[in-house]
């Protein structure tokens, strides 16, 4: 299936295992963004960090930022969610509403849903005309272009799950009173353009996977493999861009405290 692939997780892990795991790489990352802040290691701050997440209805993204961020400090990283543009926002170019939310140096961000809703949700529903979604390609491209060059780390997730896995938590949410509210009938209508969504987003891959902006496709039927494969993605990505910037990761390691 192009792009997206297989919902299922490239090895098999143990759920205890692979909470171990999220335990080790959850770790990892708050040391990591310690160095960045600047709280540890060199008196400097490191580049912004972005974790952009998409995906499918039911496909683990709350889940997933839950794990990104529980071992932060709520003051080092901020998770804004989007939901459909108001009626002010409509009025303005449609990347205007997120430039504020983006981090600054020594900063993270996350986003649940962003300015990829331009060539998803509005180009299947019809929320934008041919022209405009059409266009959006290169104006997204432009747009994390200027972002990255500019120094951010921008790290973007599709969390994938199958048909099959997305009826069945479907029905789990309709039945369990404390999670009725996370499924509309909006929800609903979309599995009947799942074809068209598919098509979107293998579209959307393509156009916008670029080198300082990559995709990440994460299965997401197995949820604590797909939690773990975020934060360690987001750990591996956020060493090896730190690394190519000349930074010494060993005040990571040990967690040094600057004088």
């Amino acid at each position: 299936m192009g792009h997206l692939g297989s919902a299922s997780p490239p090895y098999e892990i143990s759920k205890k295992k692979a909470e171990a795991r999220l335990a080790a790489a959850q770790e990892r990352l708050l040391r990591l963004r310690l160095l960045v802040g600047g709280q540890i290691g060199p008196k400097k701050i490191g580049p912004p960090l972005c974790v952009v997440f998409e995906g499918w209805d039911a496909s683990g993204k709350g889940g997933a930022i839950k794990r990104l961020v529980a071992p932060l400090d709520p003051r080092h990283v901020r998770v804004s969610q989007f939901a459909a543009p108001t009626y002010d926002e409509k009025r303005h170019h449609f990347l205007q509403r997120f430039w504020t939310v983006l981090p600054g140096w020594g900063g993270m961000a996350v986003l649940d849903r962003s300015w990829y809703g331009r060539v998803l949700v509005e180009r299947v529903e019809g929320f934008a005309t041919g022209e405009q979604w059409k266009r959006a390609y290169d104006e997204i491209a432009e747009f994390e272009r200027t972002l990255t060059s500019e120094g951010m780390i921008l790290i973007k997730f599709w969390m994938h799950v199958s048909d099959e896995e997305q009826l069945k938590r479907f029905e789990s949410r309709r039945t369990d009173p404390l999670r009725q509210w996370k499924l509309t009938d909006e929800d609903w209508r979309n599995r009947e353009k799942r074809a068209d969504y598919e098509a979107a987003v293998e579209e959307m891959i393509e156009r916008t996977d670029r080198p300082k902006a990559r995709w990440h496709v994460i299965a997401g039927d197995d949820k604590p493999y797909a939690r773990l494969a975020v934060v360690e993605k987001v750990c591996h990505v956020l060493e090896r861009k730190l690394e190519k910037r000349g930074y010494d990761l060993r005040a990571a390691d040990h967690g040094e405290q600057t004088e």
